[in-house]
């Protein structure tokens, strides 16, 4: 039986993927460079022209790329507000178009209420007319009837506009003239008299609320200045 000696023989081959020196296989040592410019420019290089180079090109890569991060996230926006505005804008005009249909609805019937409370007054009229036409008035008293029946329906008539309306209609005859609420159609001179008078209504005017609706028709007596001593 042979003796087999414990000293390591020189020429012994070292195990797989070692080198002498404990180093690892040429895999490792022939690995190229992931990313050359960052290498140049974190490496020995990097105070060399070209390491200085490569890290400003590194720098202005990562800066795009966040540039274009940011100008998507902006573009994103802008479409968002765009949609807004123009949900705003058509919501606005239903709105306006809303509010003209009804400013026009309370224009057309606004007078709606008072036209029902001349209607029953109308329909008076109409009675009375139709009497008129059916009636002989074969004496005094019947014609006397009627009238009174159409100057009832005239009082109704003024008593309801003034109550419910507000309209009231002034007399000015014999009162001094005022220009802020009669219209002279016809003047006359006149002596005895120191101021300008209201001799007679041609058409009677009106109040609304204490303010002038329509102004009194009449004819003015004047003073005659010319008759004084």
């Amino acid at each position: 039986m042979s003796k087999h000696s414990n000293k390591p023989l020189e020429n012994q081959a070292p195990p797989d993927g070692q080198v002498p020196g404990g180093t690892q296989g040429g895999a490792e040592r022939e690995k190229p460079a992931e990313n050359n410019d960052k290498a140049r420019a974190e490496g020995p290089l990097a105070d060399t022209p070209e390491g200085k180079i490569a890290a400003l090109e590194a720098e202005l890569a990562d800066r795009e790329s966040k540039l274009s991060g940011l100008s998507r996230d902006a573009e994103a926006k802008i479409t968002d507000l765009n949609d807004q505005y123009l949900r705003k804008a058509a919501d606005f005009e239903n709105y306006r178009k809303r509010m003209l249909k009804e400013k026009q609805e309370l224009t057309d019937f606004a007078n709606q209420n008072l036209l029902l409370d001349l209607l029953p007054i109308i329909d008076d009229f109409e009675r009375a007319i139709k009497s008129a036409e059916t009636s002989d008035f074969q004496s005094a008293k019947e014609f006397a009837s009627f009238f009174e029946g159409i100057k009832m329906i005239e009082k109704q008539l003024s008593t309801m506009l003034e109550n419910k309306w507000g309209l009231k209609r002034f007399d000015s005859e014999g009162t001094p003239f005022d220009p802020n609420r009669h219209e002279a159609i016809q003047m006359e001179k006149s002596g005895g008299i120191s101021e300008a008078l209201v001799k007679e209504d041609y058409l009677k005017g009106y109040f609304l609320k204490e303010r002038v609706l329509r102004f009194a028709k009449v004819k003015v007596l004047m003073p005659d200045m010319g008759n004084e001593e």
